[in-house]
């Protein structure tokens, strides 16, 4: 008796699905020298974990663990070869207390010409505008997207920014959804959100408490939709 030779069909979209689960790597910061003890500067852990999934032609992710990170001034580069690069972050990322480390620079974590980065989690980004004597220092940004597309931020937390929360710079397709910002109802310059020279930006579900602007909107930006802000203290959305 011939026993029927049963025969599966792989598609190339079942082969890809296939591949990518396979080969989809998690950069753990912590694994890569980073220390959650809030006074050691895990900077260099961070462009490892970035460089690598950068690099990777597949899905990565980026994972910081519960803990608290100081990282000083870190700009994320592409072009990358993926064009899916998940930053999952429960822990904190502490900015330098004294902003005269970053030395001139305004802005501390900054992503430049990247592609489909999204960020995520019940992470908090604490930019320790509390330990500056004097409103009139020179002041960081805390997060920065600039000539970016296809950006995702939900559910991080911002605290304390010395400056703006998050800045939207020259990018398209760009979603924020469920962050929450907290500053002094009497910090200058803390907007919320500032967003400039951009298109197809969504800000949804959002709590935004700070000592100026909720949201900001610069010139060059089309296509921007606001919806569910709970904006106060501040000036609201201008």
């Amino acid at each position: 008796m011939v026993k029927p030779v049963m025969r599966v069909l792989l598609t190339p979209l079942f082969i890809f699905f296939s591949l990518s689960l396979a080969t989809a790597a998690t950069y753990n910061v912590v694994t890569l020298g980073a220390k959650g003890d809030g006074t050691s500067d895990s900077t260099n852990s961070f462009l490892s974990a970035w460089r690598a999934a950068c690099d990777s032609v597949y899905p990565a992710t980026i994972y910081v663990p519960p803990g608290q990170y100081l990282v000083g001034k870190t700009v994320f580069s592409g072009v990358c070869k993926s064009s899916a690069v998940d930053i999952h972050i429960d822990g904190t990322l502490l900015a330098p207390a004294d902003y005269r480390v970053i030395g001139s620079s305004d802005n501390w974590l900054v992503f430049e010409h990247v592609t489909g980065v999204s960020i995520y989690g019940g992470g908090t980004l604490d930019g320790q505008g509390t330990a500056i004597a004097s409103p009139f220092e020179c002041k960081l940004q805390t997060l920065e997207f600039t000539n970016s597309d296809n950006i995702s931020i939900s559910g991080i937390t911002s605290v304390n920014s010395q400056m703006f929360h998050i800045v939207i710079d020259h990018c398209n397709n760009v979603k924020v959804l469920g962050v929450t910002m907290q500053a002094s109802g009497n910090s200058p310059n803390t907007d919320g959100i500032h967003v400039a020279s951009s298109s197809e930006v969504t800000i949804m579900n959002s709590n935004i408490a700070t000592g100026d602007d909720c949201i900001s909107i610069g010139p060059g930006t089309t296509n921007l939709w606001i919806e569910q802000i709970n904006c106060g203290p501040g000036h609201g959305i201008r």
